[in-house]
C-alpha cells in the first residue's frame, strides 16, 4: 500500500477524487494527447486562450496537442434517449497560461456528464463539485451564477450587441459604476438600471439572496432560472455543504457556448479559483447534438500551496547518522525495522542542507 506521506498534493487529490467519482457512477475516461487540428479549429472560440500547439504527423496531417478535455469527451459520446454519458478524467492539457502567453502543461481532473440530462444531474454535479473541494481542504466555497437570469435582465437594458459586450465586461469585473454609466448613456430607464446593477452587486449564501432574486426576476425566463436555483438549493441544503454555496453573478462565460448554471470553486490560501464548471448545452447544439452537458475541471497545478492536515511535518520521518567505523549490519537492521514499520528513512554520514525530517537517530560511536 502506498503511503500518503510520499505523495504530492495533486497526487493525493487525484487518488481521493477517483474514489469519489467512482462511488457516484462515473467511469474513467482516457484520450490521446493530440487530436486532428481541424477538430479544435471548428470550436476554437470555446477554448480559453487564442493559441493551439500544432504539428504535422508523419502522414502530413496537421495535429494539435490537447488544449481541452470537454471537447474530446463530447466527441466520444452519443445522443441516446434516457442515457447519460458520465465520465471522470485525470489528464494533462496544453495551452497558454492565464497571465502569460507561454504554453504550459497543466494537470486537470474533473467530470463530464453528457446526454439526456435534467435538473437532478445539474444538482448532482454541483454537489460533487463541493465534495471534491472538501476532499482537498476543509476551507472551500462554491460560487454559482445563472446565465439565464443574467441574459434576461441584460435583454431589458441592452439595445445592441456592442452595448451587451461592454456590459458583460463590466459585470465580470463587478464594475457597477461603469455599468450604471453605460446604462445612463444609452437612456436606460432608472428602474431597469437599478435592477441590473443590483443583480451584479448581489453576493451571499443562496438561501439569503433568494428574496432579492424574487424581486429582480420578473420575466418568464428569469423566473425559470430562479426556480432552478430554488430546487438546487433544496438539494444542497440537505447536505453538509449548505453554507458553502454563494451566489455571484459576476461569474460570466461565453453565452454562445454556456447556459444557465456556471460555478467556480475556491480554497483558502489560494487567491485564484481552483475549479471551473457549468452547463454547455449551447456548445452541443452548435455541434448538431441533441444532448445537454455539464461538468467541471479542477486545476491540480494550483494545489501546491495547500497544507493537508495529514501531511508530515518533515519530508522524512527518520534521519539515521553513522560513521564509517560503525557496524553497517546494525545500521541496516535499524533502517529496515523502521521502513517495515511504515516510516521513511534516510541513512547519512552528515546532515544534508535543507533536508527536513521529524526524528534523528545518531548511531555514530561519538553520538552513542
Amino acid at each position: 500500500m502506498i503511503s500518503k506521506k510520499i505523495l504530492r498534493n495533486d497526487e493525493r487529490a487525484t487518488l481521493a477524487l477517483r474514489t469519489l467519482y467512482r462511488k457516484h457512477g462515473y467511469l474513467p475516461f482516457k484520450m490521446n494527447k493530440f487530436e486532428e487540428y481541424d477538430f479544435y479549429l471548428e470550436n476554437r472560440d470555446f477554448l480559453p486562450g487564442d493559441k493551439i500547439v500544432s504539428f504535422y504527423d508523419t502522414n502530413g496531417k496537421l495535429m494539435a496537442l490537447r488544449p481541452d478535455v470537454t471537447l474530446s469527451v463530447i466527441k466520444q459520446s452519443e445522443d441516446i434517449e434516457g442515457v447519460k454519458h458520465r465520465v471522470y478524467y485525470d489528464e494533462f492539457i496544453y495551452r497558454t497560461g492565464r497571465h502569460s502567453k507561454r504554453f504550459k502543461e497543466m494537470k486537470q481532473t474533473g467530470i463530464e456528464c453528457i446526454g439526456d440530462l435534467d435538473l437532478y444531474d445539474i444538482s448532482e454535479v454541483l454537489t460533487l463539485a463541493a465534495d471534491s473541494l472538501a476532499e482537498i481542504s476543509p476551507d472551500y466555497v462554491v460560487s454559482i451564477s445563472h446565465l439565464g437570469i443574467l441574459d434576461s435582465l441584460l435583454g431589458e437594458v441592452c439595445r445592441d450587441e456592442e452595448m451587451r459586450r461592454r456590459a458583460l465586461t463590466y459585470i465580470k469585473a463587478k464594475n457597477t459604476h461603469d455599468l450604471e454609466r453605460l446604462c445612463h448613456k444609452n437612456s436606460v430607464p432608472e428602474e431597469k438600471t437599478n435592477k441590473i446593477t443590483k443583480l451584479v452587486s448581489l453576493y451571499g449564501e443562496i438561501g439569503s439572496v433568494i428574496p432579492t432574486l424574487e424581486e429582480l426576476c420578473t420575466s418568464d425566463e428569469s423566473r425559470d432560472g430562479l426556480d432552478e436555483i430554488k430546487t438546487i438549493y433544496k438539494i444542497i441544503a440537505a447536505t453538509e455543504h449548505r453554507d458553502r454555496f454563494v451566489v455571484d453573478f459576476s461569474i460570466v462565460n461565453d453565452m454562445d457556448y454556456y447556459n444557465n448554471i456556471l460555478f467556480q470553486g475556491f480554497l483558502k490560501g489560494i487567491s485564484d479559483n481552483v475549479m471551473v464548471g457549468g452547463q454547455y448545452d449551447n456548445l452541443l447544439e452548435k455541434m448538431g447534438r441533441k444532448s445537454r452537458g455539464v461538468g467541471f475541471a479542477i486545476f491540480l497545478n494550483r494545489l501546491e500551496s495547500i497544507s493537508y492536515s495529514s501531511a508530515p511535518k518533515g519530508s522524512l520521518d527518520y534521519l539515521i547518522l553513522y560513521d564509517s567505523e560503525d557496524d553497517i549490519v546494525e545500521i541496516a537492521a535499524k533502517s529496515r525495522q523502521l521502513i517495515n514499520a511504515g516510516y521513511s528513512v534516510s541513512v547519512q554520514k552528515a546532515i544534508p542542507d535543507k533536508l527536513r525530517y521529524d526524528h534523528i537517530i545518531d548511531m555514530r560511536r561519538e553520538g552513542n
